[in-house]
Formats: C-alpha cells, sequence, structure tokens
C-alpha cells in the first residue's frame, strides 16, 4: 500500500504565507509533521508521497524522508488533479490519502487497519456533526451514494482521510481524468460510484479527534485537542 498527502494548495482561506500543511501548532509541531509522525507509527515512512504545489520548496526542505510530487498547475487545479497525478504513480497499488490539512488523533488510524486489509475503498467519516460547507455523504444499500458539499441531509462529514482499493484504482483514476480542473476528488468519487458501481463505504470514526483546518476557528479547535 502507498499512502498519499496533499498539499499543494495555496489556502488562502487561513491566510498564512506559506503552505497550509506547514502551520505551526500549540505543541511546536506543524500540522504535516503531526500527521507523518501518526502515520509513520502504523505505515513506513517510505511508503508516503506527498504532492506540492504552493511554494514547494519549504515543505521539501522540511520532510526529506518522504517522495514527491509536484503539480504545476497548483494555481489552477483543484484536488483532483493533484490526487491524479500520485495515483498515476502508484498504479496496482491501493492508495491511503490525507488531506494536508487534518490534525487528528493517531489512534482513528487503527479503525481503518482491518478495511485497508480486505482491500474495501472507503472514506473516513464524522457522524456526529454535519456543516453545510462540508463534504458530506448519504448511503445506499450501506455504500456511498452521494458525496459532494451540496449533498442534502447528509448522514455525516467527510474527514480528508480516504482509501481506494487497487482493485478500484483504475476506474477511480479514469474518473478523476474525466474531472474539471476545479473539482475535488470526491466529485471522481460519486462519478465512479454512479458509472462503473464503485463500492465506497463510510468508515465512522466520530469518536477519535479529526479536524480539516480551513478557517482560524478549525486551527483554534485543532490546538485544544493537540
Amino acid at each position: 500500500m502507498k499512502i498519499v498527502i496533499l498539499a499543494a494548495g495555496i489556502g488562502s482561506r487561513l491566510g498564512n504565507p506559506f503552505p497550509k500543511p506547514l502551520t505551526p501548532l500549540k505543541d511546536g509541531e506543524s500540522i504535516m509533521a503531526k500527521q507523518l509522525n501518526n502515520i509513520s507509527k502504523y505505515f513506513d515512512i517510505n511508503d508516503v508521497t506527498t504532492v506540492v504545489g504552493f511554494k514547494k520548496d519549504l515543505i521539501m526542505e522540511r520532510f526529506p524522508d518522504v517522495n514527491y510530487v509536484y503539480n504545476p498547475f497548483f494555481d489552477q487545479t483543484n484536488t483532483s488533479k493533484s490526487l491524479l497525478r500520485a495515483l498515476k504513480k502508484h498504479r496496482g497499488k491501493s492508495v491511503l490519502w490525507f488531506n494536508g490539512d487534518v490534525v487528528f488523533d493517531e489512534k482513528l488510524l487503527s479503525v481503518l487497519l482491518q478495511d485497508i486489509q480486505k482491500h474495501n475503498s472507503f472514506i473516513a467519516v464524522n457522524t456526529s456533526s454535519v456543516a453545510e460547507e462540508e463534504v458530506k455523504y448519504t448511503l445506499q444499500n450501506n455504500f456511498v451514494n452521494k458525496l459532494s458539499k451540496e449533498v442534502k441531509n447528509g448522514l455525516g462529514e467527510a474527514v480528508g482521510i480516504n482509501f481506494i482499493s487497487k482493485n478500484d484504482l483504475d476506474i477511480f483514476i479514469s474518473q478523476l481524468e474525466k474531472c474539471d480542473a476545479n473539482d475535488y476528488f470526491e466529485k471522481g468519487l460519486e462519478n465512479a460510484i454512479a458509472q462503473d458501481n464503485l463500492k465506497l463505504k463510510a468508515i465512522d470514526i466520530s469518536k477519535y479527534n479529526c479536524i480539516e483546518v480551513d478557517f482560524e476557528e478549525d486551527l483554534k479547535n485543532a490546538n485544544d485537542i493537540v
């Protein structure tokens, strides 16, 4: 299995002059440093590929032990195209990927291991809150049916930690290739569900802390759990 961290974006909503994954937390670690520390407790750090773009050298210099893929169109594309660049490097492999701005409890990774080992594609979700601006989902026959920010009556929020089995990777790559430049990768998953019958589970990690840092309020909440 390979691991991908999406860290190419500008992250303008937080207003940093540097990539959002380098945002410092109150314990002195950056968001990405904490991610890599957590990941390395369960997986091999040599299997990590980070997609970079905005001020890429700052990230690459800080974390020289991981692999990198560069999205030169980071200012013109969204996560569908950044993830696509990484997945094409890992054909034939299962891939666990993280949004580069997620602060999470390392223990939640233990909840995901069984489905990873069984090659069940999934999204990790929080069912305790359903904020309007977050990516939401619905289920049909116990698998994800709809997945986007526009979903009505969502059952929970996607937290930015996801897994695609090697058995589903090619159809997902094909759908990401069809996505518009400004689409999120969730569009590729949703289209694969509708057009290719992708079976995507929703794994509930609500009992563990997990926050995607988009705004100052999110950063405050992330620091409260650090």
